[in-house]
């Protein structure tokens, strides 16, 4: 099973999102998905075949749009060897509706999918089919989280880097009390029939909410006392979700802060996950900075001339960071500049001239910092900024940061 780097997941769902906003005049969009492997000149059979059935659709320009993106995937297609590459091909192309009838664009769009596809799909339609490359997307690092004492249970799943809190479920077990006699003991009786209760129904909703999770890779289980451990070894959960329990952990809380502690405190246990691995990462760029070391920079303008330097080992960047880079011409005078916005910036006008613009192309800074990265030959970390140590990352050093090989203007001793 692939699992994605952030940086891929990151580029393919930057591509889905491009795609899923695009729309066809009519039902003229092609969206095809070959298997790897899949001998091509089979494919162009089939296409030649769709070509000659598009040359009865009634509506000209329709049929001229449908025929044009037809002879463009073929004549692409012929471009590309005998057989279909390993992770297969996915092609979308089409006349794109700008709002202006007569002025549709034609693209092509030709990705070698990061994930093998085992699915052959061909659609025309007023829209692009971007499910299959959305299910690439889904995440395949799963742990289920569960913190539990004697009053409540709260359930999770850790997918990646994000937490994603299910339920909370009370327990109506009622608290002990320092009575004696026959009635303590009647009192204990119902007591431990509650708790009995109770962890039938944490056993049914574990089920509900792990058993479907294909390709769970363990089951993390917390909690401030022993109620965790009664739980877990008595004859409750389902063989298949009890053999998955990767762990017992002691937290102080229960709930969502429980949640995060359950994690932290059982990285251990799930050391493999993104979720610890980024936390990792960002405590040792916060330790170099506490330390004051010369191996760290952060700030867009100092990580920028590490790079220039080959100073750079790590860069490290928020997904939090919304900046785009907008390449634009001034209708007025011409010239054509590259500016950098706000996700939230509208009405934009030409820095010279001040005259109305329009945008020739379009990508986020965080794209922009991964072909330099890829220019410069450094490795390159995008962080959540939905974590303790993302979140500060973000606010407090502006998302952007690097660990140094070395600094050029370290001090000699």
């Amino acid at each position: 099973m692939t699992i994605l780097s952030e940086v891929e997941r990151y580029k393919l769902s930057r591509l889905i999102q491009e795609l899923r906003s695009k729309k066809g005049r009519g039902t003229e969009l092609i969206s095809l998905y070959i298997p790897g492997g899949k001998r091509l000149d089979e494919v162009i059979g089939m296409l030649r075949q769709e070509y000659s059935q598009a040359s009865n659709i009634k509506d000209r320009t329709t049929r001229h749009h449908v025929l044009d993106a037809l002879t463009t995937v073929i004549q692409r297609l012929k471009m590309l060897g005998r057989v279909a590459p390993p992770n297969g091909l996915v092609i979308f192309c089409g006349y794109i509706d700008v709002g202006i009838p007569g002025k549709e664009k034609l693209e092509v769009h030709v990705i070698e999918p990061p994930e093998q596809i085992k699915v052959w799909l061909y659609r025309c339609d007023s829209r692009f089919h971007t499910e299959i490359l959305e299910d690439i997307l889904r995440e395949k690092d799963v742990y289920g989280l569960l913190v539990m004492d004697l009053s409540e249970a709260t359930f999770a799943l850790l997918k990646g880097r994000r937490i994603e809190v299910l339920k909370t479920v009370t327990s109506g077990v009622p608290r002990k009390h320092h009575k004696g006699g026959q009635s303590a003991r009647r009192f204990q009786r119902l007591r431990e029939q509650a708790i009995h209760e109770y962890f039938k129904r944490v056993a049914e909703y574990a089920s509900e909410f792990f058993l479907k999770v294909p390709d769970l890779k363990g089951v993390l289980v917390g909690g401030p006392g022993p109620a965790k451990i009664q739980f877990v070894e008595g004859d409750y959960l389902d063989y298949r979700i009890k053999e998955k329990v990767v762990g017992l952990v002691d937290v102080e809380y229960t709930g969502e802060e429980g949640l995060r502690e359950l994690v932290n405190r059982g990285s251990r246990y799930i050391k493999d996950s993104r979720y610890v691995y980024e936390r990792n990462l960002l405590q040792r760029f916060f330790e170099r900075i506490v330390r004051d070391s010369d191996l760290v920079v952060y700030g867009e303008r100092e990580v920028m001339e590490m790079m220039k330097y080959g100073a750079v080992d790590t860069l490290i960047v928020s997904e939090g960071i919304k900046d785009r880079i907008l390449e634009v011409e001034c209708l007025s005078c011409k010239k054509t500049y590259k500016i950098r916005v706000r996700e939230e910036m509208r009405n934009l006008i030409c820095p010279k001239c001040k005259g109305p613009v329009r945008v020739l192309s379009e990508k986020t800074f965080i794209e922009e910092l991964i072909e330099l990265s890829s220019k410069f030959g450094v490795k390159i970390e995008l962080v959540s900024p939905n974590t303790e140590e993302g979140e500060m990352f973000l606010k407090a050093f502006g998302g952007i940061g690097a660990l140094l090989r070395f600094n050029p203007h370290a001090s000699k001793a």
